[in-house]
């Protein structure tokens, strides 16, 4: 037995040596990907700290950094000295790829297959050395470097591992949103003052340390004091607790009604997007978030609000307007509504994969439909609708994305009461009881027909409104803005966020729409950026970035219980029928 344990011991640390080079090859092969197909070369043009560091180089560090401090927690009791030699290996195989990546386009034409290996990626790659082989050695230092700083990480007392993490994470999130820092801070303050801190819209180095200081000092201060307020705050009575939310909540109302003219009007239409989404989120959070109905047809809402308003408002020869917009919202919300009853019908008794790849076939209908000769003379067909009056009080018309801005926000904030008032409510009960089972939720006497009904239909009110808006909003409705990435853009809103989670919403539009649209210079690179962060949400935080309490329960019991995605009754089912062994 003494043996045995003894090669068992010696297989385990085996593994854990192959383990790293395999670890660090993964780390490489993933930089070398992202330089291959010319993300590190387009991502090394925006500076993050002036004469510091870029974008690029900050993407070729991460992966042996990221793999290096997973590796590491799970080396949790081995000595220091281990832990951060382990790293060291891990960058050390994440270079190897890269030399041979760089030797390669060095001695062959290379190019000719792959367009991104440039001679500029080289002198990327190599810190712009003069000598390509100086150059690899400080790429291998670095990435080295990066390895141990990763497993260094885990040798950390917690708290200040997490008081780094927050100020490194907040200093280089600022420095990449530097231009819109600059934007607003030239309106309020002028060109001389920006120059103080910014050079030529890149951050100066000073400021970088100062944001990361001051970061640092705020977390500590929280990590503090947190648990002090807290206490404090349980001591308040209930009236008085109820009192400092509504300060908060009113705070709150001032900073939101003044946004739009402190940020300005670009920044006005990227929030006026990320509300559409948020708007849309919320919609389809029913069916999804909460009632476990995978809808991949979303947009064929979408669609009907903007065309019926396109058609109801407009001018042209394809208008019968116009009427004034705030009598088609409700027409254009019972329109998505009555349209999100009628496609639930063929699919109430479909599930899971099924019911996703029938809803997939109502979006490509609707785009079918737009641009078919059928309806061409009615909707415009390929050329849209064009004319569609703007919705006015009085005189005054809302023209501006700041105007545009606080229709959305009211929109928003409705659909925000209904869907916390229907969280709270029977019918959410009924809906959270269909998603954990079905068959399960029909045997406690809930009419799952009914309730997968009621999903579709209110979870389509959003949509056509977000529609409605959007017709308005530009002005022109062209079938092209219905394709499938809406659908898309929606669901993953929810899956990132959170599903259920009304704050996950939210966070999921701003990260998912609104940062795509400050980051415009690497728009190619989109779809690949969700893919990846849809695969690390679904690995680390399979229950979203901010999930709603009950599915977070929900998904531990599962993991606990090792029955992820397999239904209660099938569980019970199996419990029932398997019988106990028999004694001899």
């Amino acid at each position: 037995m003494a043996q045995m344990a003894m090669s068992h011991r010696t297989d385990e640390k085996r593994f854990d040596g192959r383990a790293l080079l395999k670890f660090g090859l993964l780390a490489g092969l993933v930089v070398t990907y992202v330089a291959t197909i010319g993300m590190v070369a387009t991502f090394s043009r925006r500076e993050l700290i002036a004469g510091v560091v870029t974008l690029g180089q900050v993407l070729l560090i991460s992966p042996p950094l990221g793999i290096a401090y997973l590796t590491a927690r799970k080396m949790a009791g081995e000595s220091s000295g281990k832990i951060l030699s382990a790293g060291a290996v891990i960058g050390l195989m994440t270079a190897l790829p890269l030399i041979g990546l760089i030797i390669l386009a060095m001695n062959t034409n290379i190019r000719t297959m792959f367009v991104n290996i440039s001679p500029q990626l080289v002198n990327i790659l190599t810190f712009g050395q003069d000598s390509v082989f100086v150059g690899v050695l400080i790429l291998l230092v670095v990435l080295m470097l990066a390895g141990v700083a990763g497993a260094g990480l885990t040798l950390l007392p917690a708290h200040w591992r997490q008081t780094l993490v927050i100020g490194l994470a907040t200093t280089l999130g600022i420095a990449l949103m530097s231009e819109l820092f600059v934007v607003i801070l030239r309106e309020r303050f002028g060109n001389n003052f920006v120059r103080l801190f910014f050079q030529s819209g890149v951050m100066r180095w000073y400021t970088a340390v100062g944001i990361f200081l001051i970061t640092v000092g705020a977390t500590i201060f929280w990590q503090r004091r947190g648990a002090q307020m807290r206490g404090r705050w349980q001591q308040f009575t209930a009236p008085r607790q109820k009192q400092v939310r509504w300060s908060g909540a009113g705070i709150g109302g001032v900073i939101l009604l003044i946004l739009p003219w402190v940020l300005g009007t670009f920044l006005s239409e990227v929030l006026d997007n990320v509300g559409l989404y948020i708007l849309m989120g919320l919609g389809l959070n029913i069916a999804v978030g909460l009632a476990g109905l995978l809808d991949l047809g979303y947009v064929t809402n979408f669609a009907v609000g903007a065309y019926v308003t396109a058609v109801l408002t407009s001018t042209s020869q394809y208008g019968v307007g116009p009427i004034p917009f705030w009598l088609v919202i409700p027409i254009a919300l019972l329109a998505a509504m009555f349209t999100g009853f009628m496609l639930a019908l063929p699919v109430l008794r479909m599930r899971g994969d099924y019911l996703a790849i029938a809803t997939l076939g109502f979006g490509e209908i609707i785009r079918v439909l737009v641009l078919s000769d059928w309806l061409a003379g009615r909707i415009g067909g390929p050329q849209g609708i064009l004319e569609i009056q703007n919705p006015a009080i009085g005189s005054f018309a809302f023209s501006r994305p700041e105007h545009f801005y606080y229709i959305i926000l009211v929109a928003c904030l409705a659909m925000l009461f209904v869907s916390v008032r229907l969280n709270n409510s029977r019918t959410g009960r009924q809906w959270m009881a269909l998603r954990e089972d079905e068959d399960v939720a029909a045997a406690m006497g809930i009419d799952t027909i009914l309730t997968k009904l009621l999903a579709f239909t209110l979870s389509a009110a959003a949509g056509g409104v977000a529609g409605a808006i959007f017709a308005a909003k530009l002005g022109t409705v062209f079938p092209q803005s219905f394709n499938l990435f809406v659908s898309i853009n929606v669901l993953s809103i929810i899956i990132i966020g959170g599903m259920g989670s009304i704050p996950g919403i939210v966070l999921g539009a701003f990260l998912l729409i609104g940062a795509p649209e400050l980051l415009r210079e690497f728009q190619e690179y989109r779809l690949l950026i969700y893919g990846a962060l849809l695969i690390v949400v679904m690995l680390r935080r399979p229950e979203g970035l901010w999930p709603s309490a009950t599915r977070r329960r929900e998904l531990q019991d599962a993991m606990d219980t090792g029955d992820m995605g397999v239904p209660h009754s099938e569980i019970i089912s199996h419990h029932q029928t398997v019988e106990p062994p028999k004694m001899d």
